[in-house]
């Protein structure tokens, strides 16, 4: 095997399971929190960071060219763990669907071939008051050998 293989279905937003060759080389990026979106609103507000999707779509986007600086794609993403803070709105439960809203601007394709596996948790807070979303991942890519 000399390929990173994806099993899942291509209707589902995340594989199920993925293996990878021994040829592969792996890079894993720390849990990630979101750029402040409203330089007007108060520091540490949720509203300085913005909502659920706004927060999501900021840590994505960094995490794209982190992973950029390394020649590697958001569909090298194998693994992908999501930690999402409640929100008043939905009685204190995770905004599930604006991450989503978020998360799929970066995975379009209905194709598993392209899509990491996921785990998304709510968490009650994260290290930087406001923040709602802090995700991590591990990529990975085959190495040719000569």
């Amino acid at each position: 095997m000399n390929k990173i293989t994806r099993m899942g279905s291509d209707q589902a937003q995340y594989a199920e399971s993925i293996t990878i060759p021994s040829n592969a080389s792996l890079v894993y990026v720390s849990g990630i929190l979101p750029n402040i979106y409203d330089d007007n609103a108060e520091l540490g507000s949720t509203y300085s960071y913005g909502n659920t999707k706004v927060q999501a779509h900021s840590v994505l986007t960094k995490i794209q060219n982190i992973l950029a600086k390394k020649n590697l794609k958001m569909k090298d993403i194998i693994q992908m763990r999501v930690f999402l803070v409640g929100i008043p709105e939905l009685d204190g439960k995770l905004d599930f669907k604006g991450f989503q809203e978020a998360y799929v601007e970066f995975f379009p394709e209905h194709n598993v071939q392209t899509k990491p596996t996921r785990t998304a948790v709510q968490v009650v807070s994260l290290p930087l008051p406001g923040t709602l979303v802090e995700i991590d991942v591990i990529a990975s890519t085959v190495i040719d050998l000569i």
